[in-house]
Order: structure tokens, then C-alpha cells, then sequence
């Protein structure tokens, strides 16, 4: 069984076509993957040209309540504009309809404002959790901002320890070697991991810090050194999610193969196998 733990519909940019719930769910059985959760593009300026509602996301998990796990969009700076904004009732009301967590958060803030800590404590308080894109900047396309090695981050774990929170994309994933820079920190760095980085340490210290393992960013980190990869599967299997982030037609994502592979291959055992690409998400998402 495969959980993918994130993926989108819709239409990203003026050239693409929109990917719709069929071809998900047709690359879904091609790739043996038996439930997705899909996050809505939307309520964020600094998100996708064209949005996908969280009410469409629901209506297409009416449509396949088997295969597909919904979750809610929600922006620090909606409703008020403020750091005291009530959004107990909307999370709660979300809840209810099926949404099992929050994200992907994309708001270009950063990840220890004001605002976004009082989203993020209340998203603690539903027992929802909180799904982040991390990029390196104030002015980046979108995404959430933290300084290099993760100071701010570290923080909204410390305080809001009853929060969980799944960490994606290039500055999260690239703080997996301390040879990251500031010119490094916002892509895809290559070469060995000889020493390990700021997130192996955060993913040791708080048990509310997971990793979402989709996309260029999440592939790169644990292929980047085959080596040092395995171990890191193994080391971190428990916190560790399996995702693809498919989100344009005809995408080509490589971790379906590769998790699989290291399997066969016998690089991670059938324990760490199972834990990433299921058994975490179901007991994050309260599955069982």
C-alpha cells in the first residue's frame, strides 16, 4: 500500500493543462498507489495562477472517498489580517466535511510570523496537521521563509509543540548537508553529504517535524549521495512521508520507482518501506 502525501489538481500556470481527478487517479493504479492527498491551490496571492478551491477538493473526494484524502487551504492573513484571527470555526467546519489537515501553506511570510503562528496553534488545537512550502526569501514566487539553518522554524516547534508540521521543498530539503549556503539553500545542491545538517537535527530533537519526501526538492535530498540516502530512510523512517507532488499533466515523477527499487534492492528494509510510504501518514492523518 502507498499513501501519496501530496499532490494537485488544476491548472498551475497559463501553459499547462489542468490536470483533472481521472488522470490522478489513472496514475494513481499505474503507480500502485491506493489513496492521495490532494492540497488545494488557493486563498494566497503568492499561490498558483489558477486556483483549486478546498470546496473542489471536497467534492472530488465525494466523488472517490476511497483514493483520495482532502485537505484545507487556509492563509495566515485571511478573514482579519490579523495575528488574533479566529479560524477555530472554519477548520472546524472544514474537519467535519473530511479535510484531514492543512496545506500547502504558501504564503510568502515568515514561517514564525505573528500571524502564521496564531494559524498554526489553532490548527494544533483541531488536530490537523500543517503542510508548509519553505523557500529562502521575502519576494519569492511563494512559500514561507525561514533564515539558513532553520532558526525560525525551530522555533514554532518549541512553541507550538502540540502542532505537527510537514516540511517541503528547496529550503527545507537543503539543510540536509551543512555545506549549504545562502546561494544553495534556495534550489537543488548536489555532491555528498559528509556531514549532516540542521534538519537531521530538528527531525532528532521534536517529534512534531516530519518530512515530505515529494518533488525535485525531496528526491534530490535523499539522492543526491545514494549512500548517505538509504541511511537517512533508515535512520528517519519514521518521520519521513512518501509524495510525488504531481500536479502537471503527464508529469514524470521519479521517487514512484525509486522508493520501490531501494526495496527490491535490499538498500532499506521492509519495515522503513512500509512506515514511509503508509504507515506514517495513516497514523499522522488518523487513518486507523
Amino acid at each position: 500500500m502507498i499513501i501519496d502525501i501530496h499532490t494537485h489538481l488544476g491548472r498551475v500556470t497559463r501553459e499547462d493543462i489542468p490536470v483533472t481527478a481521472e488522470e490522478l487517479i489513472e496514475n494513481m493504479d499505474k503507480w500502485e498507489i491506493e489513496k492521495a492527498v490532494v492540497l488545494p491551490l488557493d486563498a494566497t496571492p503568492e499561490g498558483s495562477t489558477f486556483w483549486f478551491t478546498t470546496e473542489q477538493v471536497l467534492e472530488v473526494y465525494r466523488r472517490y472517498p476511497d483514493r483520495i484524502i482532502p485537505f484545507c487551504k487556509l492563509d495566515p492573513r485571511q478573514i482579519d489580517n490579523s495575528m488574533k484571527t479566529d479560524f477555530s470555526w472554519i477548520l472546524q467546519e472544514y474537519k467535519d466535511k473530511g479535510c484531514r489537515g492543512v496545506g500547502e501553506i504558501t504564503a510568502n511570510l515568515y514561517i514564525d510570523d505573528p500571524m502564521g503562528m496564531n494559524l498554526f496553534a489553532q490548527c494544533g488545537e483541531a488536530n490537523m496537521p500543517v503542510l508548509f512550502h519553505l523557500v529562502d526569501r521575502i519576494g519569492a514566487q511563494y512559500g514561507l521563509v525561514d533564515n539558513i539553518y532553520l532558526p525560525r522554524l525551530e522555533r514554532i516547534l518549541r512553541e507550538l509543540p502540540e502542532t505537527t508540521f510537514i516540511g517541503h521543498a528547496m529550503s527545507f530539503w537543503a539543510e540536509i548537508s551543512t555545506d549549504v549556503t545562502e546561494e544553495t539553500r534556495g534550489g537543488y545542491p548536489k555532491g555528498l553529504i559528509k556531514s549532516p545538517g540542521r534538519l537531521q537535527e530538528l527531525l532528532r530533537k521534536y517529534d512534531n517535524l516530519y518530512g515530505d519526501l515529494s518533488a525535485g526538492s525531496g528526491f534530490n535530498a535523499i539522492t543526491r549521495d545514494p549512500e548517505y540516502g538509504y541511511k537517512f530512510l533508515e535512520e528517519f523512517q519514521d518521520k519521513l512521508l512518501f509524495g510525488t507532488d504531481f500536479c502537471h499533466h503527464n508529469q514524470e515523477v521519479p521517487i514512484v520507482d525509486y522508493i520501490k527499487s531501494v526495496l527490491n534492492d535490499g538498500k532499506i528494509s521492509r519495515t522503513t518501506y512500509e512506515k514511509i510510504t503508509h504507515i506514517n501518514a495513516e497514523k499522522l492523518l488518523k487513518m486507523k
